[in-house]
This record gives structure tokens, C-alpha cells and sequence, in this order.
């Protein structure tokens, strides 16, 4: 499955979900489900700068393909880069680094989410970026 599909089937199954501040309980609630990153990786490196959260983001590439696990301290920040990092994990590095994320706006998060919220994303989305076009090369 292509990231274009993968977010299309991401956006179909969250809007199944009629209400908004629902589909943000949703993600939220799948967080809470999620295990934790392991204290090794709650590192520096792994750190997302510009997160008003602390939040970190691992990068690996196993088998030709990007693997992204997450964790943040707010239940809000954990599920919101628990569905970005599922998103992107499985996907080559060099679709990940050209394919940007639209599935928050699809899906109504975006327009609930704070600007420093949305800045911690961007963020994230840039920490990702970066590495997969440092391996693609």
C-alpha cells in the first residue's frame, strides 16, 4: 500500500467517527493502548525540539523501510505522533521524505489543535523528513 493510500484509509476510518472532538478522543484513546518508548530511547537525540511537550520520535530503517516509534509526555501529543509515526513507519525513506501528512486536516484535528500544538507537529513532521532524506541518499 502507497502513503497516498495508506492516508486516504486513515482518513476513511477516522471519519467514520461523526464528531470531531470524538475522532481526537480516538486518537488519544489508542495512545493510551500503546506502550511506552523504553526509558533508553527517551534520549536528546530522539527529542523533538520546537514541542512545548516533551515528545521524542525514534528513526530506524529496517528492510528498506523507515520504522518510527513515539512517546510524549501529554496524552494529546502521544496520539497525535502515535498517528503520524504509523503512518510513515512501513514506507520507503524516500516516500516518506515527499509525502506530507494531510490526514490531521482531512479528519478535522488540525482546526482543534492549539498554534503551538501545531508547531510541536510541524516539528515532528520536519524530525522525520529529515531523517528519511538523509538515508535515502
Amino acid at each position: 500500500m502507497t502513503l497516498a493510500e495508506k492516508q486516504q484509509q486513515l482518513i476513511a476510518d477516522y471519519l467514520i467517527i461523526d464528531d470531531p472532538q470524538e475522532r481526537l478522543a480516538a486518537v488519544v484513546d489508542r495512545a493510551r493502548r500503546s506502550p511506552p518508548l523504553p526509558d533508553t530511547d527517551r534520549t536528546e537525540t530522539n527529542r523533538v525540539r520546537g514541542c512545548v511537550s516533551l515528545a521524542w520520535v525514534t528513526c530506524e530503517v529496517r528492510a528498506g523501510c523507515c520504522q518510527f516509534r513515539s512517546d510524549a509526555d501529554s496524552p494529546l501529543v502521544r496520539g497525535l505522533l502515535l498517528l503520524l509515526c504509523e503512518f510513515y513507519s512501513g514506507a520507503t525513506p524516500a516516500d516518506v521524505a515527499a509525502t506530507e501528512p494531510v490526514l490531521l486536516e482531512e479528519i478535522g484535528l488540525a482546526k482543534n489543535l492549539s498554534p503551538t500544538r501545531l508547531n510541536g507537529l510541524r516539528s515532528v513532521r520536519a524530525k522525520i523528513r529529515e531523517f528519511a532524506a538523509a538515508t535515502a541518499n
